[in-house]
């Protein structure tokens, strides 16, 4: 037997190292890093040569960059959502938009005093128009000014009285919450306002916000608006085209 074989680098070696130069490549050093720690075992001469080819290989096909970091994308979403999906598409009663019934889950994490959420209001209402199927858990996330909470808290006594959706677009409407739009927001829709005042200062209501801000940490989302749809996780008003996309994949 040729014992020199056992020092050569096997072909799932090259694959990694494959990949790690694609993910390298494509801005993804830390995880590049992660896939070539093996390299330690292989001598200083087959680790040049194998990075040539590789990088070559590369300059070759720049098509499998995108594929890669695509994958690597899908799988760090997996893992973040990983048992936790079951609690972010289950929505607070009645804070739903579209189908409450779907069999499509599309999460939006917002905040009233957003600019670019309001702005996404006409593409979240086309995707449902468009998606009969499509259910819209809403997770009102207070991140943005000293009013988007009790804004989120007004949203959810609205969702208890089944009028979630027409707070959230007559809020929207309003401009920028502040008590007397909040307030407005509140007549609009039709809320019994004393019901509504007494659930929003509720203590179940606050523990719900505490969730939807405590998933949107795991999630890595900083910012609004920010969806879930399948395993893909979406920061910004990406706009209705590319969400319609994310929404086909999530019916394949």
């Amino acid at each position: 037997m040729d014992n020199s074989s056992s020092s050569r680098p096997s072909l799932a070696w090259i694959a990694g190292l494959l990949v790690a130069f694609a993910l390298a490549a494509g801005g993804g050093w830390l995880a590049a890093r992660h896939f070539a720690d093996p390299v330690a075992t292989v001598s200083q001469e087959d680790r040049q040569a194998i990075e040539a080819v590789v990088r070559d290989y590369i300059l070759t096909h720049p098509e499998v960059l995108p594929e890669a970091m695509d994958n690597l994308q899908r799988k760090t979403n997996s893992e973040r959502l990983a048992g936790i999906r079951d609690e972010v598409e289950t929505a607070y009663p009645g804070a739903v938009l579209g189908n409450p019934n779907g069999s499509i889950t599309l999460v939006e994490f917002s905040d009233f005093a957003c600019g670019f959420c309001r702005k996404s209001v006409e593409d979240v209402e086309r995707l449902v128009k468009d998606n009969p199927e499509l259910r819209v858990v809403m997770r009102d996330i207070p991140i943005l000014s000293e009013q988007s909470e009790a804004a989120a808290r007004m949203a959810l006594a609205a969702a208890e009285q089944g009028k979630y959706k027409a707070f959230h677009d007559a809020m929207f409407a309003m401009g920028p919450p502040d008590p007397q739009t909040i307030e407005a927001a509140a007549r609009a829709a039709g809320l019994d306002l004393e019901k509504a005042r007494a659930a929003a200062g509720s203590e179940r209501i606050g523990q719900e916000i505490s969730r939807s801000l405590g998933h949107a940490r795991q999630l890595g989302f900083d910012g609004t608006p920010s969806w879930v749809i399948g395993d893909q996780m979406i920061p910004g008003a990406v706009g209705y085209e590319q969400l319609s996309q994310a929404i086909e994949e999530a019916k394949s």
